[in-house]
């Protein structure tokens, strides 16, 4: 268990929605947040794809979105699905035999819209194919591509329009007597978006996939996702979630983690704690925690460490964290564990210490937690 408890005011309650399954993941209803990206390989490209794949599941990954634009793709696809560490979405547009065959090869999940395929025997023939290979489907639904009857029914992209159009697509799955699905109701603007979620949150059971879509580049994105999905999340609404980042799959796994670790509404890996820095530091802040950050990636244990640069803040933020570091003069510190002064470390070793510190209390805990399972 970590240092730092969650207190009653910052516990969120989450909206009430069924549970469906991405493969082995469970998505809605009680199950973990769970977090996921989009490979932007040619599909074709089955090493490059698997190696994007490999590298977003190390870094928290649970799912993982894959294109199927033609059939070379979704031949493609099998021996992905077949080397993939997680469950993958196979991105469906307008051609049904793609859904058919993703969900032949292994799919855990097709994002497509069922009105956008054709007919209702094509409809049929997906939803079957998803059927049988126990695949569910994603409804996505994006402000930038509403149905040309609801633009016109509205005169632009709104909430009640995209909401709309969810509802529509859903009523043919349900009219098929098909439940697993999830739906997103995504745009580029932060407004337009949680509006159309939070109409949707009331007028469906379904889980709800997060996302601010286009959002823009690593550190403007991170920001439009932050203000738009965080509320909503801080609101109980999303059971999957996407950072749409112009940048590495890999930051969109990193930066949707840390969302959902500074919610506490899931804890993976260590929540780093440190300060800015300042003309007090006793070591170099930045640089340390830069450091850190690549070093502790590995560490999927949910734990805390505080790395503060002086002892105006540092012995107080320690006293919450499993580890942490305060700077003091000299060219040493003092470290912290378990909230308590344990001794002091030079600087210079500093680095390697913390590092060796968080895997041995990382370790303790994961033996604490297999002994209270058996």
């Amino acid at each position: 268990m970590s240092h730092n408890p969650i207190r009653p005011w910052r516990n969120i309650e989450r909206r009430k929605s069924r549970q469906i399954q991405v493969g082995s993941v469970p998505v809605g209803g009680d199950a973990p947040i769970s977090v996921q990206t989009m490979t932007n390989t040619a599909t074709t490209d089955v090493a490059a794809t698997i190696a994007q794949v490999q590298a977003a599941a190390d870094v928290g990954a649970d799912i993982v979105r894959v294109s199927v634009p033609d059939e070379a793709s979704a031949k493609a696809l099998k021996e992905i699905v077949r080397e993939s560490p997680v469950p993958i979405v196979a991105d469906i547009h307008f051609h049904y035999k793609r859904g058919i065959e993703a969900a032949e090869a292994g799919a855990a999940c097709l994002r497509i819209n069922p009105g956008n395929i054709g007919s209702a025997a094509r409809v049929h023939d997906v939803i079957q194919a998803a059927r049988d290979h126990g695949c569910s489907m994603r409804i996505g639904v994006n402000a930038g591509s509403l149905e040309k009857h609801l633009l016109e029914k509205y005169g632009e992209p709104c909430p009640e329009a995209m909401v709309e159009s969810a509802l529509e697509h859903s009523r043919i799955l349900e009219d098929n007597d098909f439940h697993e699905f999830k739906i997103s109701v995504k745009a580029s603007d932060v407004f337009l978006a949680a509006a159309a979620y939070q109409q949707l949150a009331d007028a469906t059971d379904a889980p709800i996939h997060l996302g601010i879509t286009e959002a823009g580049g690593l550190m403007s994105g991170t920001i439009k996702s932050a203000i738009g999905m965080g509320n909503l999340l801080w609101m109980g609404i999303g059971d999957t979630i996407r950072v749409s980042l112009s940048a590495d799959p890999v930051e969109e796994i990193k930066v949707g983690n840390d969302l959902l670790k500074s919610l506490g509404l899931r804890h993976r890996g260590v929540n780093i704690i440190s300060c800015p820095s300042c003309a007090r530091q006793g070591f170099d802040v930045i640089s340390t925690v830069t450091e850190l950050e690549k070093r502790l990636e590995h560490i999927k244990t949910p734990m805390s460490l505080s790395i503060i640069g002086c002892v105006v803040n540092g012995p107080g933020e320690a006293l919450l964290t499993d580890v942490g570091f305060t700077g003091g003069g000299a060219g040493s510190g003092m470290v912290y564990l378990a909230g308590q002064q344990s001794h002091k470390m030079s600087n210079d070793q500093m680095i390697d210490h913390i590092v060796e510190e968080v895997e041995k209390k990382a370790a303790q805990i994961e033996a604490s937690e297999r002994q209270a399972a058996e």
